[in-house]
């Protein structure tokens, strides 16, 4: 027998999905010799979906549930699972059965073959149309920032080496941003096409205002992941420049003040000099204060689990 596999899958509402999921889940091992595990995460679920993976589990002690008091999102669910999984090899997918489990045994060979982490592309797409133009975009986007080129970086189908799980820290909705985080950990990336199926039950939880919101959080892992053990680089840069900005505005003045006697108190050129210093100071003092929150350790997240099993 192999080392083991964790299949870790957060939900949110998807009763009619869960026992069709997990048989195929199931099957998709019975072809491989490998040990393993499903870890639902119930993100907060007002169906049933909690009472299903519980009966679920009374017939199958091989999978296991995370259970959340309210919703959190699927980033706080996922790192729920990452902290639970024990198994050398984790794959995540979603619920909702758009996401292959007969994928799973080559996404495990990929990984073999050397590769940190294996992200799923979904070439053809059964999704709506603005769904899938917006995440056309989005993707681009990432891939031009990150430097790690992929098509897909929030498909639901992934494989991860232990080690990234561990290293990686995801909160608020940065699980869109995995892939682009190990890459700039200096993790080894790469993608597989992946079969993607049309929604079977329910609706898609898919908004324009997680478009917007993954602008933000795109910045956020570039910035933090180029800059967070040394905010001073970012912002002592920005300093210096509006620094010398100001010092060379108000040299000139001073040089027109002095030689040639000119009436320099009324000018704008006066005041954009002395507002570029200030801002200047200001930026080093952001840096400064970033340095020393780096030394202190972050509040772990505020997340309150029901129960599990």
């Amino acid at each position: 027998m192999n080392s083991l596999i964790s299949v870790i899958i957060p939900l949110y509402n998807e009763e009619e999905s869960i026992s069709e999921l997990a048989d195929s889940v199931k099957n998709a091992f019975s072809k491989l010799n490998y040990d393993y595990e499903i870890i639902f995460v119930d993100d907060g679920s007002t169906d049933k979906s909690y009472e299903i993976i519980k009966d679920i589990n009374v017939r199958d002690n091989k999978v296991h549930c995370i259970k959340f008091r309210r919703n959190y999102g699927k980033s706080a669910a996922l790192a729920a699972g990452f902290k639970k999984a024990k198994g050398d090899i984790v794959i995540t997918m979603d619920a909702d059965l758009q996401d292959d489990p007969e994928e799973i045994p080559e996404l495990i060979e990929k990984i073999n073959s050397g590769y940190d982490l294996v992200s799923g592309w979904k070439k053809i797409r059964h999704d709506p149309f603005i769904k899938k133009h917006t995440s056309k975009f989005f993707n681009f986007s990432t891939s031009v920032i990150s430097g790690v080129r992929l098509h897909d970086f929030n498909c639901g189908l992934k494989a991860y080496k232990k080690d990234v799980i561990k290293s990686v820290q995801i909160y608020g909705e940065l699980h869109r941003f995995i892939p682009a985080m190990a890459h700039l950990s200096g993790f080894k990336v790469t993608e597989k096409i992946v079969k993607h199926h049309p929604r079977k039950y329910g609706k898609t939880k898919f908004g324009f205002s997680r478009f917007l919101n993954g602008f933000f959080d795109l910045l956020t892992v570039y910035f933090t992941s180029k800059f967070i053990r040394k905010p001073l680089h970012l912002f002592g840069f920005a300093g210096l420049v509006f620094l010398l900005l100001g010092l060379i505005i108000t040299l000139y003045l001073t040089y027109l003040k002095i030689f040639l006697d000119s009436y320099i108190s009324n000018r704008p050129l006066l005041f954009a000099g002395v507002l570029s210093i200030i801002v200047g100071i200001q930026f080093f003092s952001l840096g400064l204060l970033g340095e020393m929150i780096t030394r202190t350790r972050p509040p772990e997240d505020d997340i309150s689990i029901e129960t599990e099993f």
